[in-house]
């Protein structure tokens, strides 16, 4: 560990849990979720009703709304990808429907890169580009029969243009594509951004070609617009997905004015503004490479719980990724933070000028449809005693019910100040408390989460994580390996002969309360408690809950010695054998303290039995007491 990092861990320890106190729980956080009137369209095509996704784009259409009309095509489409059974209806019933004509040109082009995948060509396999060229081949009529139906809608022409970088389309193609782009729609983001794409040097163009397109649709663009963060893309395809910057540099001031042009168009837009969350990921990661901490912990804030999958997928795993650099960020921010000073907050962005956007949603609005309240269960496969004994040093105060003879239920106690360790857990805090005690013990554990319409599960085990799952209406359907995978550990788990049923369970994503409610069945553990996934703290009702407050390492070492775990105690059930041997040893040591203090002039040797005898009287009086209670 180097000396800087040694001298910076105290102010770490000691102001990590209060920097960036205020952003959402990582569970929160969601990938590329859709808008309120789009979440609950998306819910209504799970359950068979394609009514409200067609008013949407049909009020697109009719209003002019291209820059949301690009957002619901592409979320449709991602909707069809793995159950096209609704546009397929659709599409028989209204041949001529511009809307849902549109929805399957972009479908069609979806699902070509999803066969291709993001990999370089060099990684990608000749029968990949194979159906992948196939795919793009059958798109071309329906993109054109999109554009002929609605001949004033920009996003045909935006899908022509991602088309023609897949099916590597000469210069004139493109130039063309773009003529009818921004003849249609002169500052559409959306045909902008895939414009881009094409222009970078990773495809058809160059890193100096990219980022002149970029800095003159910026500079031509109106204030607030977000074509101020094309060069903010142009950067970030630079810096991050590039494979050696230095063969083409582009001048440091151009990167530096790309990120100053976005910190300003962010203050044109709401926190939490879904319209914003786009551009405000790449800035975020732009800050962060810049080591700007504190700006970057604004934008996060801004950010709030909507991550997308780029620019992080660049990175990793993107929820993941989004994860795991907000926190860091935060953990710097502390190490820097004088040791016996309080951090405070940086100023707050300045409101959007009364000029700027007033298209979506802000955060303040209901129909902006923010994700529910996060919840979270523990089912641990131990009874409350053993849970509360192993989860002594976890770090976060828990409450402990039973549940079925052998199971019990936890549930995480919000503290005002969170301890130190569970400001530093990466993972949420439950997630992290049954991994730490479920560390050493044989015994299962599975977390449940309800957060809006997503509903999941970990397995942990040993202290660590051996399966997991999501059910999210509006995500693809889990493929059958991985599923069948998540079933089979869960399956080993808890002793299920048959892992097909949890398949099943776990494969689609109509009524995931029901499916979650279903296979805790299925494992044969006993079912959730009333109210949980819409109040707070539900184990508040259930009989012989009690609380185990969060102690420091010191008194969880000295605790864990002890008989009395709780405020107030986890009744500990005592076997025969214990009281007999505890009654039969006071029966012999009472006797040997009084004979030794009425013989012996040695103080020392009465000391011992007098103080044994005082032991295990205390442990009777205090198993006696509990057993009372």
């Amino acid at each position: 560990m180097h000396l800087r990092s040694l001298l910076s861990m105290p102010r770490m320890l000691r102001h990590g849990s209060s920097v960036g106190a205020d952003l959402p729980p990582d569970e929160a956080v969601t990938v590329d979720a859709p808008d309120g009137p789009m979440a609950d369209a998306l819910a209504a095509l799970h359950a068979g009703d394609r009514g409200p996704a067609a008013a949407l784009l049909a009020g697109t259409r009719e209003r002019a709304e291209w820059e949301r009309r690009s957002t619901y095509v592409t979320q449709l489409a991602a909707a069809a990808l793995h159950s096209p059974g609704w546009l397929d209806d659709w599409l028989d019933e209204s041949p001529e429907d511009p809307d849902a004509v549109l929805v399957k040109a972009e479908l069609c082009v979806h699902q070509a890169w999803e066969i291709r995948s993001a990999a370089r060509a060099r990684d990608v396999a000749p029968e990949q580009f194979q159906a992948f060229f196939a795919l793009l081949g059958d798109a071309v009529p329906v993109a054109s029969a999109a554009a002929r139906l609605n001949p004033t809608d920009p996003v045909p022409w935006q899908i022509a243009l991602t088309h023609a970088r897949g099916s590597q389309a000469s210069r004139e193609v493109f130039d063309a594509y773009w003529a009818e782009a921004v003849a249609r729609s002169p500052h559409h983001y959306g045909c902008h951004a895939a414009a881009l794409q094409y222009l970078s040097e990773k495809w058809y163009g160059s890193h100096g070609e990219m980022f002149a397109f970029a800095e003159r649709a910026a500079e031509s663009a109106l204030p607030g617009s977000k074509l101020h963060a094309l060069p903010l893309l142009a950067a970030v395809e630079y810096v991050v997905v590039s494979d050696d910057p230095r063969q083409s540099p582009v001048e440091r001031a151009r990167i530096d004015a790309a990120v100053e042009r976005g910190l300003e168009l962010s203050t044109w837009y709401e926190p939490g503004d879904p319209d914003a969350a786009d551009f405000r990921n790449h800035l975020v990661l732009m800050l962060i490479l810049h080591e700007r901490w504190a700006e970057a912990l604004e934008v996060f804030r801004a950010i709030g719980v909507r991550a997308r999958t780029y620019p992080w997928a660049y990175l990793g795993e993107p929820r993941t990724e989004f994860v795991e650099l907000r926190s860091g960020v935060r953990m710097q921010l502390a190490s820097r933070t004088p040791l016996f000073s309080r951090p405070g907050r940086a100023p707050a962005a300045p409101a959007a000028p009364s000029g700027g956007p007033s298209g979506g949603p802000s955060a303040g609005d209901s129909s902006a449809g923010g994700p529910g309240q996060p919840r979270a269960l523990v089912i641990a496969a131990a009874p409350p005693h053993q849970v509360a004994e192993a989860a002594l040093m976890c770090g976060v105060s828990l409450r402990i019910a039973p549940a079925r003879p052998g199971t019990s239920y936890v549930e995480l106690v919000p503290d005002p100040a969170p301890g130190r360790r569970a400001a530093l857990a990466r993972e949420d805090r439950l997630t992290a408390a049954a991994g730490s005690f479920t560390t050493g013990e044989k015994w299962p554990a599975l977390v449940l989460r309800r957060s809006g319409p997503r509903y999941g599960l970990s397995l942990l085990q040993k202290g660590t994580e051996t399966a997991a799952h999501q059910w999210d209406p509006v995500a693809p359907v889990t493929d059958h390996a991985a599923a069948s995978a998540t079933a089979q550990a869960l399956a080993a788990a808890f002793s299920v002969r048959d892992a097909r049923p949890l398949v099943a369970l776990l494969r689609g994503a109509d009524s995931p309360g029901a499916r979650q409610a279903d296979l805790v069945a299925a494992l044969g553990l006993p079912p959730l408690p009333a109210g949980f996934g819409s109040q707070d703290e539900v184990l508040r009702s259930v009989p012989g809950a009690q609380l185990l407050a969060r102690r420091g390492v010191l008194r969880g070492i000295r605790d864990s010695l002890s008989t009395d775990l709780g405020t107030p105690a986890i009744p500990v059930p005592r076997s025969r054998g214990w009281w007999r041997v505890r009654v039969g040893g006071l029966a012999v040591l009472v006797p040997a303290s009084v004979y030794a203090w009425a013989t012996t002039p040695d103080c020392y040797r009465a000391t011992i039995p007098t103080l044994a005898s005082l032991f295990l009287a205390n442990q009777l009086r205090t198993a006696r007491r509990a057993h009372r209670d």
